[in-house]
């Protein structure tokens, strides 16, 4: 995927040294943009392995609106264990705000919007809308979290061919980008997301766009400390990789609205994968990089 391997090349060439919040530099670009265009196949990374269950299982938790996380550990996703309380919540989980935004009523009392609801319906009723926004950045909890959405903003677009049919499109902003580890992951689930939402309004995938904000790789202290986060080495070798074709995507027929989704995570990890088939991955073996915490 060369939109993925052109940005770690500029980081790693362009990017300057930073301190941050978790006490490990970084090498960081400001403002990356690139397209990818899903006919060419589904974009996930072939120059090291990505785990093609914790895409599908993440992002159906998201979509759920839960932040208990519960139904990740059932199918052995442990990603987002550091990040959960003692009662195994992650209040800054994005599904929270994408299916629970915090509003207020026309007499000012508490409420939600369900934004993936709301994009859905502008999808099959009104898909030249402009308006099909999702916003996980909730100021009075961003502002205090232990993490913060990383990724987002993100807006679905309808475009029309050279032929007059219509295509579906999401561009995603990204405030903070792991290149290493979380920007293919990144890549994958929104392009996951933009399949979902292009099979339940029946108009066809087609450009995945990511805006990166600040685009960063974990490096090394300059007096040579912190080794062990050092994500260069890593992507170096993955560099040196040959990419290989991009698997396909299909999706199940019987998966026709968000109550599917939701009921398929009390399904066991092989029905959910048959669901959502991933055919002719085959991927570089993979690379580990240290989480910085």
């Amino acid at each position: 995927m060369k939109q993925y391997l052109d940005t770690v090349k500029e980081v790693l060439e362009v990017g300057t040294r930073k301190e941050n919040r978790t006490g490990i530099d970084t090498l960081s670009t400001f403002n990356i943009n690139y397209e990818i265009d899903l006919a060419n196949g589904f974009p996930l990374l072939t120059t090291k392995n990505i785990s093609w269950k914790n895409i599908v299982v993440e992002n159906l938790w998201f979509l759920s609106g839960e932040t208990d996380i519960g139904l990740l550990k059932k199918h052995n996703c442990k990603f987002w264990d550091i990040w959960a309380d003692k009662d195994g919540k992650v209040p800054s989980a994005y599904g929270n705000f994408w299916r629970q935004f915090p509003v207020h009523d026309e007499n000012g009392r508490a409420a939600y919007n369900d934004q993936i609801g709301y994009v859905l319906d502008q999808l099959k009723n009104s898909p030249m809308s402009r308006r099909m926004v999702v916003n996980a950045w909730a100021p009075a909890n961003a502002q205090t979290s232990a993490l913060p959405p990383c990724h987002a903003f993100w807006v679905v677009n309808v475009q029309i061919d050279e032929n007059g049919e219509p295509y579906t499109c999401l561009h995603l902003t990204q405030r903070s980008c792991d290149i290493a580890l979380g920007v293919p992951y990144n890549i994958a689930g929104y392009a996951f997301l933009l399949c979902l939402l292009s099979h339940l309004s029946g108009i066809r995938p087609g450009i995945f766009a990511h805006t990166l904000i600040d685009a960063h790789i974990y490096t090394a202290k300059s007096d040579g400390g912190m080794a062990e986060f050092d994500h260069i080495p890593g992507l170096t070798d993955q560099m040196a990789r040959e990419t290989r074709a991009l698997p396909t995507l299909t999706i199940d027929p019987s998966i026709r609205s968000l109550d599917d989704i939701r009921a398929l995570l009390d399904d066991d990890t092989e029905t959910l994968l048959n669901v959502f088939k991933l055919e002719n991955y085959n991927p570089h073996p993979a690379i580990t990089f240290k989480v910085a915490p």
